[in-house]
């Protein structure tokens, strides 16, 4: 059943009482033989199978993802199923490029506001190995006539037309991260902030080997444990528990001897200073406030609110500015009032750049509409378990993994507070979710 609100106008507080994620497997990796739709029903079974959040009582399932299985097309149906979430529970799938995971949690929250639901499982996933291959129109349509060929000597000219077609198939996952309003990949939009702020590969490189550091040391004293689960995985079926892409003996050597990537002989971003193509889930329940308390579950924490704006998309990288800004600005909040914050990690020049912006009086000025800068979130209180180019970004499931990671820091690190989990998103947006460890009310 459906609760409103008992007061007219009254909002209702949005509260997570359950979330999990699965470790990150690099592309090709520890997952290699797990798809999209296993890795999201493993993890949605598991944090059922944690909380004390019965699948009967789940209104919908919403879950981000970017790289739609053309065998699953609504994925989150798919997995809402193979999990064992009730047929008559509705589910759909949501798609904001990296924030897909993101987006899904904060349409969770808009149906529980609106009381068309009181629980909602969310989140996102990804499986980049499974990228597919795209061939040829060419092809395609040469193809598309051998069917129709009944005869020899009609088949004949048509087998013909396929042979002499492009073989040679597009990689679907670098046409996805091309933006085609600007012709650029994301990592050409990185080398474009890199020259707008003028930050060195030296910079980048060191704020890599910090990712790597910070995410190494908090696996080390299990600051993970609770966040991540165990997946058996073929064709070993060992159990993995810690995210593959983290390099605990990364130097700035090893990092200074690659070579850029998407801008050559010259440019800045490497392989090493950027997010790896990485494949994951992770799930949370998002419930009222006062469902989860007549129930007696446990609130993580409060999603308060959230906004996606909208940028330059050469400058994708930017959108957790705008995007932060037009948050905070709504409660005459600054970045000074957040205990903790977590920025995407797409690149490290990304959140340079961000932390750049950020505190930068002629950016306030020109872009925001601001006076003075708007102020950057000290570096102990941004990204402190490591972030992206560490552990990974698979692209739908990320935004769900911030939220989830930001909730464990106010949980186990702070005395409680506010904190934002931001996402720079392809295309020029960014998105923000301000969560609180308690109740505003």
């Amino acid at each position: 059943m459906v609760r409103k609100s008992t007061k007219q106008h009254e909002p209702i507080e949005v509260v997570i009482v359950a979330g999990i994620r699965s470790p990150l497997g690099k592309a090709s990796g520890a997952f290699d033989q797990l798809s999209a739709v296993d890795l999201g029903a493993l993890t949605v079974r598991e944090v059922l199978a944690r909380s004390p959040v019965s699948s009967t009582e789940i209104n919908q399932v919403i879950i981000g993802n970017v790289i739609q299985p053309i065998d699953a097309v609504n994925i989150s149906r798919v997995i809402a199923l193979n999990a064992g979430i009730p047929r008559n529970v509705p589910a759909h799938t949501v798609h904001r490029n990296c924030a897909s995971g993101m987006q899904a949690i904060t349409d969770a929250a808009e149906k529980i506001q609106a009381g068309r639901a009181d629980v909602v499982l969310a989140g996102g996933v990804e499986s980049m190995t499974h990228a597919p291959l795209l061939f040829h129109d060419r092809f395609r349509e040469a193809m598309a006539k051998l069917p129709r060929a009944r005869t020899l000597q009609q088949k004949l000219p048509v087998l013909l037309e396929i042979a002499k077609a492009p073989w040679k198939p597009r990689i679907a996952l670098m046409e996805g991260l091309t933006d085609p309003t600007v012709a650029m990949n994301m990592g050409q939009t990185a080398e474009v902030l890199a020259r707008d702020f003028s930050i060195s590969r030296q910079e980048q490189d060191e704020f890599a080997l910090q990712s790597h550091q910070r995410a190494a040391a908090s696996w080390n004293e299990g600051w993970f444990d609770d966040e991540v689960m165990h997946v058996f995985a073929q064709p070993s079926f060992a159990a993995i528990h810690r995210d593959e892409g983290i390099r605990e003996s990364q130097t700035m050597q090893a990092l200074a001897k690659l070579k850029p990537v998407f801008e050559k002989p010259l440019g800045t971003v490497t392989a090493g200073n950027s997010s790896q193509i990485t494949d994951g889930a992770a799930m949370l329940i998002l419930s009222s406030r006062a469902k989860a308390e007549a129930e007696g579950w446990p609130i993580m924490g409060y999603l308060h609110d959230w906004t996606y704006a909208g940028c330059d998309p050469a400058r994708m990288g930017l959108g957790p500015v705008y995007a932060t800004h037009q948050l905070l600005s709504r409660y005459g909040m600054t970045i000074r009032d957040l205990v903790r914050m977590e920025i995407n990690e797409a690149f490290s020049v990304q959140v340079l750049a961000c932390l750049k912006a950020m505190e930068s009086n002629s950016f306030a000025e020109k872009k925001l509409g601001l006076s003075k800068a708007m102020g950057a979130p000290d570096m102990d209180r941004l990204n402190v378990h490591g972030g992206a180019v560490a552990m990974g970004h698979p692209v739908g499931m990320s935004g769900a993994r911030l939220v989830l990671t930001t909730l464990g820091q106010l949980e186990k690190d702070t005395s409680g507070g506010l904190a934002v989990a931001s996402i720079c998103i392809g295309g020029g947006q960014g998105g923000s979710v301000l969560i609180g460890s308690e109740s505003w009310k």
